[in-house]
């Protein structure tokens, strides 16, 4: 099975966490070492329910949401 690419430029989120407007949405809205953070600047930008997950490294494989 091929891996699906949940944002754009992944790479650069590497052990960060990420926000999207939706599951559906590609384009990170904002990111950081700190969930919480991530949530609070998302907020402030107008998204009022974020969808926050954590790229992990390859060595990883996963992806917690």
């Amino acid at each position: 099975m091929a891996a699906k690419s949940l944002i754009k430029g992944g790479k650069k989120y590497v052990g960060k966490y990420v926000a999207t407007e939706s599951f559906n949405d590609k384009v990170v809205i904002a990111s950081g070492k700190d969930a919480n953070a991530v949530i609070a600047r998302a907020e402030e930008k107008g998204f009022k329910s974020p969808v926050v997950f954590f790229i992990p490294d390859k060595k990883i494989g996963r992806a917690h949401v």
